[in-house]
This record gives structure tokens, sequence and C-alpha cells, in this order.
């Protein structure tokens, strides 16, 4: 079991990785990550309309946004620059909600500053939130 000082460095050293080294997706070091298959063309459509820097700043695995959760709530950890919740944003439509969690406040910061132009694009604003934290 990592003691309290290992845990600070390993959450320091993916907050320097993902907030600092990682610029865009170009940066990755690795691609561990794959999908088994593009996404669903509903998806892939919403994702063209989803604000370049986050799309830019994905650096997640496929996509794990079902169809079908029109009006539900959505949350989703290690958001990222949210493009996931951007996704899903758009499927939960005006009455559902989405939650994004994260501890990179550069990550976050990306998220959080294109919430205003998706909404433009969508035509309402959407009940989307980014917040701060940890999620084991």
């Amino acid at each position: 079991m990592a003691s309290l000082g290992d845990s600070d460095s390993v959450y320091s050293s993916v907050k320097d990785y993902y907030g600092k080294v990682l610029e865009s997706t170009k940066d990755l070091k690795t691609s561990a990550c794959t999908a088994g298959s593009a996404p669903h063309p509903i998806v892939r459509q919403i994702i063209g309309k989803v604000p370049q820097a986050v799309v830019g700043r994905f650096f997640g695995c496929g996509n794990p946004i079902p169809l079908g959760i029109e009006g539900k709530d959505v949350l989703d950890l290690g958001s990222g620059s949210g493009r996931d919740c951007y996704v899903a944003a758009a499927l939960v439509g005006r009455e559902g909600s989405v939650t994004g969690v994260d501890m990179t406040d550069e990550q976050l910061a990306i998220a959080r500053e294109n919430v205003d132009e998706f909404g433009k694009i969508l035509g309402y604003a959407p009940k989307l939130r980014f917040v701060t934290g940890y999620i084991e």
C-alpha cells in the first residue's frame, strides 16, 4: 500500500504530464489506447461540433457514451478537456445534465472556457459543468 507521500508524488506526476507536458493529442507518448471501431455516426457528427480547443486536448480512448440518454444525468470521471462531456451534453439535450470531474487544472480550464461557445452551436445553454476532484 502506498503512503500518502507516494500518492502525492503520483498525483503530481499525472497532473504535470496531462497539464503541462501534453499540449495536444500529438504529444502523447504512447499509442496504447485504441478503439475497436469508429464511434456511431451521430457521435462523430457531434464531435465535429465540439470546439477544436477541447478536441485538440482529448487524451482518452474511444467513446464510452451510449445513444438514447436524452434527459439523463451523466458523470464523467477523469474528464480531462471534456470532449466526452460535450458529446454527452448534446445527447442528453436541454433536460439532462453532464458533470466532468478531473484533477488537472489546465485540462479543466480548456473544458470550462468552451461551454458557452458550444451552447451557441447547440442553440441552447447545456447543463454542463466541470469540477476539480480526485476519482478514487
